[in-house]
């Protein structure tokens, strides 16, 4: 199993960073494509498909959400990609009235709430990346040393469990253990790149990598909470040993937004 993960990991590793690298236009129809592939993920785990009407429009509405169109389309507005979105979304709501006996309110609000969950986090990583590749490095290592550490300091030293009723593995002491490796991996980052932290402090920054480790954490957590409420162990099966896109991202859709708050990017 944990050979297949390292295998696996790297392939997707391979296929990921060329295109972080590159950016612009190839990074953002990847970071679009995976969006799609995320809600298609949260779609089935409620039991809809994907390529019903429904279904179609909420991965579409994830895609404009995430997609910079106002930069390629220069007749929309400077928040072409928000209304496109919220007009796709629009259509579903449609739904209620085409179809109010069979598609309620209620039967709607899912998909709308699925492609903006993913879209939104995906669309702030690709705004970090236009505003500089350090700082979608930045949060990637955040949220790897997290993951790393809670998992070996969890699995180490583990003895008071987190939030069982969500997630039964994980422990306080691993919790702090990812707050830690995280906060010693950006100490390092900042040290070699002293301007990923603008416009803050050098100790403001420590700071805001503390809580930056709690969101990635609190992202896991939510999308655990949303595969237990559906009884499913993975949210896909796209990549062997780690499962779909959401499980690999579900710490960055909440790091990236955070970072933007607070003027990073």
């Amino acid at each position: 199993m944990m050979r297949e993960r390292v295998i696996w990991g790297a392939i997707a590793l391979a296929i990921f960073i060329p295109f972080l690298l590159i950016g612009g236009l190839p990074f953002q129809l990847l970071v679009g494509f995976l969006a799609m592939v995320a809600v298609s993920e949260m779609l089935r785990m409620k039991g809809l498909e994907f390529f019903s009407f429904e279904g179609v429009l909420a991965m579409l509405s994830a895609f404009v959400l995430v997609i910079p169109v106002q930069n390629y389309f220069t007749f929309l507005p400077i928040d072409g990609s928000l209304t496109s979105f919220g007009l796709l979304t629009f259509l579903l709501f449609a739904g209620t009235v085409i179809s109010s006996d069979s598609y309620s309110i209620e039967d709607a609000a899912y998909p709308v709430l699925a492609s903006f969950y993913v879209g939104f986090g995906f669309q702030n990583l690709v705004n970090a990346r236009i505003d500089g590749l350090d700082k979608v490095l930045l949060a990637l290592f955040v949220v790897w040393a997290t993951d790393t550490g809670a998992y070996l300091i969890g699995r180490q030293f583990g003895r008071r469990k987190l939030l069982p009723a969500v997630s039964p593995n994980k422990t306080i002491e691993g919790s702090l253990g990812g707050i830690l490796c995280a906060v010693v991996v950006a100490f390092v980052f900042m040290l070699i790149d002293k301007s990923v932290y603008a416009p803050h402090h050098f100790l403001v920054m420590l700071l805001l990598v503390i809580l930056f480790s709690v969101f990635a954490q609190f992202g896991d957590l939510v999308e655990s909470a949303i595969k237990r409420h559906f009884g499913v162990k993975d949210s896909g099966k796209i990549i062997p040993g780690h499962g779909g896109i959401l499980d690999r991202f579900d710490s960055m859709i909440f790091v990236f937004p955070i970072m933007h708050f607070f003027g990073l990017f």
